[in-house]
This record gives structure tokens, C-alpha cells and sequence, in this order.
């Protein structure tokens, strides 16, 4: 249920508690006028979808991209183990491509991240290839590099992904926007409802309608970045380790 509710945080309350005072504010010094709402709506509603569409995009784009690098890394690991290394040998190799696993998955799931410990990984390995040459022949080595290439691409789009997120400014201007929003909607409501009637009415309705905007405002922040296994549609990064049972 605790996961469910990570959409209310201190946003939520603040417009929340814009929503009941701009009412109040209107009814008790009868601020009352009659604009059209269609540009405010498109002002808001326009840029959060977009944004949303832009997160949804990049977690499918990072589910690619993972599914890529899991699959060329398990292929890599199938080239070792059938090659005429010793099982030693080919234990150490099982391990440096799950540090190489380990360390790009560490550098995603947290904000910040330390790209460095997968480069590491990724150079030992190249050492541990070039170290043992005799054991892996030429054309399994090719096959490895090729692999290796996907490996690294995936990679990198990863990194990318984790880097770059939605514009700041984007962000702002629709949080900005949905802050003002009862300043500008509830006058207009009590133009439409008339003063004579019950003022709960519009409480209502401003409290409804600035509770659904900062929830899928919610739901675009949560979805930007699917790496920290927070929100509801984060990335499972269980399904994607190559030692996975």
C-alpha cells in the first residue's frame, strides 16, 4: 500500500493547501470573473503529457538496452566456458563478467554513481582475454569482441539514460503552472456555479482537479528515472543479472 502512496509527498500537501485557501480567498472577498480555461488547460496539460510520454519512452528504451546487454553478456560467458581454458580459468572469467554485471547495475541504481568501478570490470577483462590467448582461438576471440561491442553499447545508452534526464526547465514551468492553477480556475469556477450556491461545490472541484495534476506530475517524476527501485514501474535489475536463478 506504502508504494501506492509515493505519488503524495510535500508537492501533493503544498497544492493541496493552495486548492482550499485560493477558494477561501475568492469567496470571502467575492473575487469572481468569467475567462476561458482553454489556454491555461493546454499551457499545463499540454507539456505533462509530453514529459510523461518522454519517461515512458525512456524506461522502455532502458528495458531495450538491458535486455541487450544481459543477452550479449551471457553469450560471452557461453564463448569462455566453451573454450580450452582450464575450469579455473573459466571460473575467473564467470566472475569478471558478473563484476562487470555487478558494477554497471551499482552505477544505476544509485543518482549520483560511480561509472568508474564498471570500466574497471570491463578493462580487467580485456586483460584476462589478452592474458590467456593461447587457451581461446582466434575465432572465438573475434566472436567475444563482437559481443563485447554490444556489451558496451548497451552500456552506454544505459549510462546515458541515467544521465539525462527530462529538461529542468520543462519541469519547472508545468510546476509552476500547476501552482498558480487555482488562482487563476477557481474565480472562474464561481462565475459558472454562481455565489448563491453551496461553496463546497468549488472546493470540490479545484481540490479534484489540482489533485489530479500534481499526481501525474508525481507520476512523470517517478517514472524519469526507473533505476532506483522507488516507484511502482521501476526496473526489476533481478531479471537482468546473468547469474539469475
Amino acid at each position: 500500500m506504502s508504494r501506492y502512496l509515493i505519488i503524495i509527498n510535500f508537492r501533493t500537501l503544498l497544492t493541496l493547501f493552495l486548492s482550499f485557501l485560493v477558494p477561501f480567498v475568492a469567496y470571502e472577498f467575492q473575487v469572481v470573473y468569467n475567462i476561458d480555461l482553454t489556454l491555461m488547460s493546454i499551457a499545463i496539460i499540454f507539456p505533462l503529457v509530453f514529459t510523461i510520454r518522454g519517461a515512458f519512452r525512456r524506461r522502455e528504451k532502458a528495458l531495450e538496452h538491458l535486455s541487450r546487454f544481459k543477452a550479449s553478456l551471457k553469450t560471452v560467458e557461453n564463448l569462455f566456458l566453451n573454450s580450452k581454458m582450464t575450469d579455473e580459468l573459466k571460473k575467473e572469467s564467470s566472475n569478471l563478467l558478473l563484476e562487470i554485471n555487478k558494477g554497471l547495475f551499482k552505477h544505476l541504481n544509485t543518482k549520483e554513481g560511480n561509472i568508474g568501478i564498471y570500466d574497471t570490470k570491463l578493462k580487467n577483462t580485456f586483460n584476462f582475454i589478452d592474458k590467456n590467448r593461447e587457451f581461446i582461438s582466434g575465432g572465438t576471440r573475434e566472436k567475444i569482441y563482437r559481443f563485447f561491442r554490444d556489451v558496451m553499447d548497451s552500456a552506454d545508452n544505459l549510462i546515458a539514460i541515467h544521465s539525462h534526464r527530462t529538461p529542468v526547465s520543462l519541469k519547472a514551468y508545468c510546476l509552476i503552472f500547476i501552482y498558480i492553477f487555482p488562482a487563476v480556475y477557481t474565480p472562474t469556477i464561481i462565475n459558472k456555479i454562481g455565489l448563491d450556491n453551496p461553496s463546497w461545490l468549488t472546493f470540490f472541484i479545484v481540490i479534484l482537479s489540482e489533485f489530479i495534476l500534481i499526481s501525474l506530475y508525481n507520476i512523470q517524476d517517478q517514472m524519469e528515472y526507473p533505476f532506483d527501485n522507488e516507484g511502482l514501474d521501476d526496473i526489476k535489475f533481478n531479471i537482468f543479472k546473468i547469474d539469475r536463478k
